[in-house]
Parts: C-alpha cells; structure tokens; sequence
C-alpha cells in the first residue's frame, strides 16, 4: 500500500514537472500587448526632489530590489523572470522609453499594469522619483 502511494506522488510530481516545463516554453513567447501610455495628465508630473548621485545611489538599490529581476541587472528587460512573463519589461535603453517624461515613468511605475506590480503602496513618492533618477542614468548607460 505505502509502495503504490509513493510511486502515486513520484507521478503526480512528474506530471506536475512535466506541466510547468510546457507552460515555460509557452509564456517565453512574447505576446503582443498594446504600448503603455501613460494619460497626458502625467506628463505634467514633476520631480519635486533633486536628483543627486545620493538620489541615484538610493534608486540603485531600489531597482537592486524591486527592478533587475524583471528588468535585467542593466536594464535591457531581460532579467531571470521576463522569460516566464510573457511581455517583456521595458528596456530602458530604448529610445521610445528614454523620450518619455519623468511624470510618464514616474505615473507607470506608481499605477503598474499586467505583471508591472504598482508601487505606490509599496514605496514613498520620494522612492520612487529615487528609482527614476537611477533608471534614466541606467538608460543612458552602455554596460
């Protein structure tokens, strides 16, 4: 009795292996989704704090937390979680993400959408803008 319920759960675990291993090669593919925009009213957000490099260095270690899984550790979207996803974060060296006002990004990271989790709740407006200070100077870089 005990031999058939081991071998029970050996194929139930199998199965289950076997099903999570189908459902990863499907959500790698891309699924086409409209672009994000933010409402024009975001556009007029400002950034009420300075950006500094102890701004960015807080950012740095906000996006170390929140960010790199999804978005990759240089910001190409390509992080260890985008595959499973099946829409790739942004890359923030694009340059339709570049062009994008602070108050666009700043409103999108605060509202999220799909697998974008909102961090308003989750994180001060000063975070935040801290983030978005590193995410532009990532941008802008060429690792």
């Amino acid at each position: 009795m005990r031999r058939a319920r081991f071998y029970s759960v050996i194929g139930g675990c199998s199965l289950c292996v076997l099903m999570l291993s189908a459902s990863m090669k499907f959500n790698s593919i891309n699924i086409k989704q409209e672009p994000w925009k933010a409402p024009a009213v975001a556009d007029s957000i400002k950034n009420p704090y300075p950006v500094t490099p102890v701004a960015e260095t807080q950012g740095e270690e906000l996006y170390n937390i929140y960010c790199w899984s999804c978005h990759g550790e240089t910001g190409y979207g390509d992080g260890p979680a985008a595959g499973a996803l099946g829409v790739k974060p942004a890359n923030f060296h694009e340059e339709r993400v570049q062009k994008q006002t602070d108050g666009a990004i700043y409103w999108k990271m605060s509202e999220g959408r799909g697998n974008m989790p909102p961090f308003k709740e989750a994180l001060s407006a000063e975070k935040r803008w801290q983030l978005l200070s590193y995410l532009r100077k990532l941008g802008k870089s060429n690792p």
